[in-house]
This record gives C-alpha cells, sequence and structure tokens, in this order.
C-alpha cells in the first residue's frame, strides 16, 4: 500500500474539500482525484461520498481516518528513532575508564556527552590493563580511556589529557614536600604500588621515578586500585605513587606531594569500527580535550 495515498487521504479527511487539498499537498486536484480513487480501488471500498457541493468519510474512511492517524505518528517516531540511531545520536556505547579519573575529568566527559547526545545510553566500567585490548577486540567494550600507550596493530589512539604523579603519605608523615624526597628519605619506606604490567608504559613511568633516585623500592603490596591504595596509606600501612588526579577524590588525612613525571591519559578504540555513535564520542572528546593522535 502506498503512503503517501495514505497521506493523501489523511489530508483531504481534514480538509474534505479536493482544491484545497490538492493545493495544500502541491498536486493537481485531477491527480489527487486518481490518487484517492486508486486507494479505494486498493481497498476495495469507498472513503468518501462526494457530490457537487460537498465530501464527507464514509464509516470505513472515518475508522481508517482514526487508525491511520495513530500508526502514521508512530511510523514518524519510527523513522525519527532510526535516523537518529544512524546519526549516532542514539544507541549505546560502552566506555572503560581507570580508577584514577573516576573523580577528575569522567565526570566533566559525562556531562558534555548527555549535553550533546542526551539519548545515548553509556555504560562505564572498568577493565584491568591486560584486559583491555581483548575487551577492544572482541567487543566487550567500545571505547578505553586509559594511561598506556597503544602498540597494537589494529586499534587507533589519541592522546587526551595529562596528569602527574604524586607521592601519597599520611598527613603525619615527616615527608612534607618534594624537597623532602631524597635517596635516603625514601629507601626505606614501605611502598604500595600499582601492580607492575608487563609493557604497561604506566608502570613503566613508575619505576622510571624510582631509578632516577637509584633505588628499587620495598613494595610491600601491589594493587590495581588506586582507591584500595589510598585507604591502605591512610591506615598508616606505607605510602605511595599514584596520579595527582585522586586528589578530586575525597581524601581527608593524607598528603599529595606533586612530582614531575607526567603521565597521559589516551583514549582507545578499534580502528575498523564504523559504529556513528563511537565517532561521535570521539569528534566530541577530540574537539573538547585537543586529542593528539598517537597511531
Amino acid at each position: 500500500m502506498d503512503l503517501q495515498r495514505i497521506k493523501y487521504f489523511l489530508v483531504l479527511s481534514e480538509q474534505l474539500h479536493y482544491w484545497k487539498t490538492a493545493e495544500k499537498v502541491n498536486i493537481t486536484q485531477s491527480a489527487l482525484s486518481r490518487q484517492i480513487q486508486s486507494l479505494e480501488n486498493e481497498l476495495g471500498l469507498q472513503l468518501f461520498d462526494r457530490n457537487k457541493r460537498n465530501v464527507k468519510l464514509t464509516p470505513a474512511g472515518q475508522f481508517l481516518k482514526e487508525k491511520w492517524e495513530v500508526e502514521l505518528s508512530e511510523l514518524d517516531y519510527i523513522h525519527q528513532f532510526a535516523k537518529q540511531i544512524h546519526l549516532g545520536e542514539r544507541g549505546a556505547i560502552t566506555i572503560a575508564h581507570p580508577d584514577s579519573i573516576s573523580a577528575s575529568i569522567m565526570p566533566d566527559i559525562l556531562v558534555k556527552i548527555s549535553q550533546v547526545f542526551p539519548q545515548l545510553q553509556i555504560k562505564l566500567v572498568q577493565v584491568l590493563y591486560e584486559n583491555q585490548l581483548d575487551f577492544l577486540k572482541n567487543y566487550k567494550i567500545d571505547l578505553a580511556i586509559t594511561r598506556d600507550i597503544n602498540s597494537e596493530a589494529g586499534i587507533n589512539s589519541r592522546k587526551l589529557h595529562s596528569d602527574h604523579l604524586a607521592l601519597v603519605v599520611p598527613e603525619e608523615h615527616a615527608l612534607k614536600s618534594f624537597g623532602d624526597l631524597s635517596a635516603e628519605s625514601l629507601r626505606n619506606e614501605k611502598f604500595i604500588l600499582p601492580t607492575r604490567d608487563e609493557g604497561s608504559s604506566y608502570s613503566e613511568i613508575i619505576h622510571s621515578l624510582f631509578r632516577s633516585y637509584g633505588f628499587v623500592p620495598d613494595a610491600f603490596l601491589h594493587s590495581e586500585f588506586g582507591s584500595t591504595i589510598i585507604a591502605l596509606v591512610r591506615r598508616g600501612l606505607g605510602i605511595a605513587i599514584l596520579p595527582d588526579s585522586y586528589l578530586f577524590h575525597q581524601s581527608p588525612g593524607l598528603r599529595f606531594i606533586p612530582l614531575p613525571f607526567k603521565t597521559d591519559i589516551f583514549i582507545n578504540w578499534r580502528a575498523d569500527d564504523h559504529n556513528p555513535v563511537l565517532a561521535n564520542i570521539l569528534n566530541l572528546l577530540i574537539e573538547h580535550y585537543g586529542g593528539h593522535e598517537e597511531r
């Protein structure tokens, strides 16, 4: 059944005047008459009673008018919904991010996305370093926000942001500032450090810091989760090296001593992923943060 004929019928059912309807839908009156006649022939029923003085709906025509108005409104909604999906304005995306930016740039990122694309559904997950590439390749996540440089073929990367590392100590600790730090003052401290992952550029930055002081740290404990490390430092179980973005977490009882070591934040995604939702998110993040292409 021709959708355009149904639309002509609905306009005529409102106007009940062939000439006015033809003018409104921008066709000739004779063409409109042919379209209505064709629709009636297809349906095998009469839609209008017409004579030289007026046009009125038949009972069958009135029934179809009421039903088709609802169905066409639903159809318009479906078309708009499909168009939003096509344009990447509606749909879903799964984003992995490190604990360290949960209270710093992640809320800002989510505010930007929700302002520009309010219909998107966003799922946030935290993925261990060794699983990130597998999760990307196997479509378990669409975008990885990470502190590690990508070196894998088929994965695109951009640098999004930079933080600095900080030495995290209990508030009453003897180390008060960067000037207090030396091989001698650090050598006997117990450290609580992120898990050292093979191939992780973030792990390498932390260990290059210790090499610059000329000693290997006494690592009392390793954890993937910075919030756990912070809780242990607060309890006096050791000191830690963490991104200074943890300052955005409410951390009473701790002192963050800034260190001259940068830790970059990257966005990684599948190079062959043409999902318009992902493209929109990437464009938004790169425009907002001025990302620098790495690969």
